[in-house]
């Protein structure tokens, strides 16, 4: 392979001349074979470098690499140390099945590069030894001619040097969604990527015309090299929630086994405990104390979230990127087929006569042609207008297999032939007799036609370009025109004008001449690609949720802030440019980055650049797009959203999420999917450890008691993973809080617990171990066995989180509406009671766990203490609110 440059030259500030100097060839001739062999030797195959992958062994010993898999590890190895050996395979396969969910999710990932691959052409036509011949794209080097034909793929970068109304549908490269009419002309050196007119981009399609192009980059110095490098050097982000989880897991971690070891020392010297008693004394704290089932309810958690968002449209390729979109502060948008519907539409028409307002949006020809001065006098002018644009038109309006409407050709002659759909006037069928094609060079298109035995001109195209034609005309005010321009410019509207002249029957040509006297102005027409009407909905409710959306576009910057406006993304009368971007150090745009809502004529690095700049600047970033120019920003950014309808391959493999509807709605969606996933995983960690810390306490009041433990590591065991695979469960399919989407974004550095949950987790833990110490040796001092005893204080830790189950399932008042909507809490609960009751009751169990049959009396302890942990807590958030809300 060629080495990739790091600054390929300005091919497209080269005139034709130098090109064909510098690569030395001839047009007409093309390279030599043995000329061509010896660059191919030097600079390699025209194709992109592979990148090695992770191997499925190392993606799979990956998924254990968390600290709380650590700890379920090591609970293994303990239980097997005591030889309880059904506890640890129950723990063992926790791990397992936790490490094959991670392992499939993720194993469907980061197939970018492929894809890409798959863009390149497989043949081009080109000239050697002075024929044109069929190459394989693989061979082609610098200097190669290539000619091009309607339908090809361009096979590498290329510099025009001849085009026959050659355009370019090149929107998987750049976002623009319009052809692009491709030049010979020589371009300023800081053209922008979208802008480079004489250039033909490997990757992207020949629309119509014809052309001749000479090799100027191949490989992985060709655009989509730059953008394969780019994905292969951007290193993906750690979720949020993987971040937490680790930092919690170590800490959770270092204070069970601290602790155990103060402890352990403290009974040895002071306490008359059997070494090996005191051993399995420290084990059943340390087991008990370790929440077991929170590694395997969080991926449960989030494999709900993930299916829950796949009934919704949108695909999440791993676990943690479903909670990642609940916390993202700010999403960067695409605007062409994210935001709008890719679709032109005619909304506004001006003509010397009246003003008209046009409904309905996309090619479907329903809507109306609405006069905004209802002065009842017929307009003349308005169907002279409506025959002209449909005239001078290549545009076929059709319905396709699915009922819905669409068109052939160009997407503004499109949005002329239904707008003439629309019309409720009688346009005439126009004979065409000759036609001038759109060129850039002279920015309209002119047809001779006959209408009802009358031969005229019809011309339609760029405003200036038209006023020309007009500019003799005494009754035509340019400034006036230009002024109406300008205002539907502001809005938004790209705009058109046409103009006509009637002419000799038996004209039977029409000539860029023709168009310089005697032609009549007709007024402009102000089209825009309407914006998805879910994506303002979806725009408001993020910025409700306090999410920032912004705008990356390709759009010139003064259409890019009117859209922006009346989508509702910003209010200010600003926007920063790909240029100015280009200009700035990365600590610049760090600065001023947060000054800008709407980016406007950005480059596929620009946007990459814009998303690190948040970064750096601590936002949590979203990035949702669907071409090949958004991808090492999709995955670089936090969490990367791609469209699966009309997004490319590569941006589908390169981001986290897809949305097979492409409805911008559904990011909303994700992000209250996203919130509500954090808050069940922070509620099983509230849940989880109180109960956890109360067994953990339990053990160590006996040692500097000295009195006999009330619980064995055995019945420990049974409370952690009998709770783990049932009423841990409830937070699985807990909803959404009222107020979700009502609050603003946690911040990166937001802990699972902060001091008030801390002091809850004390003080419920000291509730529920306080209560079985004391029913234990109050039982034990009056004669009952300790087996019986046991059992009580088993099913008091048990009853404790049953009922402080119902606290922790909402921040508000428990009672309320929402108390019966997690039917699967109320389920789980009487699955858990049938549990106990099993071990309470089934002799075997008394075996195994140490247990005995009680009677109906002894289950009142445990239900007044569940009570009591229940009234307790709610006091407490009641005392909570009220104090924050002062």
């Amino acid at each position: 392979m060629e080495k990739a440059t790091d600054k390929s030259r300005s091919w497209h500030h080269y005139d034709a001349e130098k090109v064909k100097a510098s690569l030395a060839v001839d047009p007409n001739h093309g390279l030599s074979t043995e000329t061509a062999q010896q660059r191919l030797n030097d600079q390699g195959p025209n194709k992109l470098n592979k990148i090695k992958k992770e191997s499925k062994l190392k993606k799979f010993v990956k998924q254990f690499q968390d600290v709380i898999i650590y700890v379920l590890i090591a609970s293994t190895i303990i239980t097997l140390l005591i030889n309880h050996y059904i506890d640890a395979t129950v723990i063992g396969m926790v791990v397992i099945v936790n490490a094959l969910i991670g392992y499939f999710q993720e194993n469907k990932a980061e197939k970018a590069l492929d894809s890409i691959k798959n863009m390149l052409s497989l043949e081009a036509t080109v000239a050697r030894d002075g024929s044109r011949i069929e190459l394989d794209a693989t061979e082609l080097v610098k200097g190669d001619i290539v000619y091009l034909f309607p339908g090809d793929r361009v096979p590498a970068d290329l510099r025009i040097i001849d085009a026959d109304n050659l355009k370019l549908e090149e929107s998987a490269l750049t976002g623009e969604s319009a052809s692009v009419e491709k030049t010979t002309d020589t371009l300023s050196e800081d053209t922008m990527l979208a802008d480079r007119q004489n250039m033909a981009f490997s990757g992207t399609s020949v629309t119509s015309g014809a052309g001749i192009g000479i090799v100027v980059e191949t490989g992985n110095n060709t655009e989509i090299g730059k953008i394969n490098r780019s994905m292969a050097e951007v290193k993906e982000m750690e979720t949020p929630l993987t971040k937490q989880t680790e930092k919690f897991g170590t800490a959770v971690t270092i204070a069970v086994v601290g602790i155990a070891v103060l402890f352990f020392v403290f009974a040895y010297f002071f306490r008359d405990y059997a070494i090996g008693e005191l051993f399995l004394s420290v084990i059943a704290m340390v087991v008990g104390s370790i929440p077991e089932g929170l590694p395997a309810i969080m991926s449960m958690i989030l494999a709900i979230g993930v299916q829950k968002m796949a009934k919704k449209h949108a695909i999440v390729k791993n676990l943690p990127s479903v909670e990642t979109l609940g916390s993202v502060t700010v999403i960067n948008s695409d605007k062409t087929g994210t935001l709008t519907k890719n679709e032109m539409t005619v909304t506004t028409l001006v003509t010397p006569n009246q003003s008209y307002e046009i409904t309905g949006t996309g090619y479907n020809p329903s809507g109306s042609i609405t006069a905004t001065h209802n002065d009842n006098e017929t307009d003349p002018l308005l169907q002279k207008f409506l025959l002209t644009t449909k005239t001078a038109n290549e545009a076929a309006l059709f319905k396709d297999d699915n009922g819905k409407w669409n068109i052939s050709g160009e997407p503004t002659d499109g949005c002329f032939i239904t707008l003439a759909e629309k019309a409720s006037i009688d346009i005439p069928n126009a004979d065409v007799i000759d036609k001038i094609p759109f060129d850039s060079d002279y920015k309209y298109m002119a047809t001779l036609a006959e209408v009802n035995d009358t031969r005229y001109i019809f011309v339609k195209g760029a405003p200036n370009a038209i006023f020309n034609m007009i500019q003799n005309d005494q009754a035509f005010h340019r400034d006036y025109w230009v002024d109406k321009m300008e205002e539907l410019a502001e809005k938004g509207q790209r705009v058109i004008a046409s103009a006509y002249k009637q002419v000799d029957i038996n004209q039977a040509e029409v000539t860029h001449e023709d168009l310089q006297s005697n032609m009549t102005y007709l007024g402009l027409a102000g089209i825009v690609d309407p914006p998805r009407e879910e994506a303002i909905q979806a725009i408001q409710s993020a910025h409700h949720a306090g999410v920032q959306v912004k705008m990356i576009t390709g759009d010139q910057p003064t259409t890019a802030v009117a859209i922006a406006k009346q989508m509702g993304i910003t209010t200010k009368n600003k926007a920063i440019t790909g240029k100015e971007i280009d200009q700035l150090t990365d600590q610049e745009l760090a600065n001023v980055i947060e000054d800008y809502d709407v980016f406007a004529r950005t480059s596929p690095e620009n946007k990459l650049r814009i998303v690190k700049a948040l970064q750096e600047n601590g936002e949590i970033t979203s990035m949702t797009g669907d071409g090949v120019n958004d991808a090492p920003a999709l995955k670089k950014a936090d969490i990367g959203v791609s469209m699966g309808i009309k997004g490319t391959e590569v941006s589908k493999d390169a981001s986290n999420m897809i949305l097979t509807n492409d409805n911008f709605k559904t990011i909303v969606d994700a992000i209250e999917e996203g919130r509500r996933v954090y808050d069940n995983v922070k509620k099983t960690i509230i849940f989880l450890l109180p109960t956890s810390a109360a067994e953990g306490f339990i053990v160590m009041a006996s040692i500097l008691l000295g009195i006999d433990m009330p619980l064995n590591p055995v019945q420990l065991l049974w409370i952690n993973m009998v709770t783990a695979v049932t009423i841990s469960f409830a937070f699985v399919y807990e909803p959404a809080e009222y107020d979700i989407m009502q609050r603003a974004p946690r911040s990166k550095d937001e802990q699972f617990l902060n001091k008030y949950y801390v002091f809850r987790i004390f003080y419920v833990a000291a509730i529920v171990a306080g209560a079985g110490v004391l029913t234990h040796t109050l039982m034990t001092g009056n004669g009952i066995s300790h087996a019986l005893a046991s059992t009580v204080t088993l099913h008091i830790v048990v009853f404790g989180k049953m009922f402080y189950l119902f606290n922790v399932r909402t921040a508000h008042f428990a009672l309320n509406k929402t108390f019966f909507t997690n039917k699967i809490a109320f389920l789980v609960c009487g699955i858990l009671l049938v549990l106990q009751l099993f071990i309470t009751y089934a002799p075997f169990m008394h075996t195994v766990f140490g247990t005995g049959s009680i009677n109906l009396s002894f289950w009142i302890p445990p239900i007044l203490l569940g009570l009591l942990v229940f009234i307790v807590v709610e006091i407490e958030k009641l005392i909570r609110r009220n104090v924050t809300r002062q």
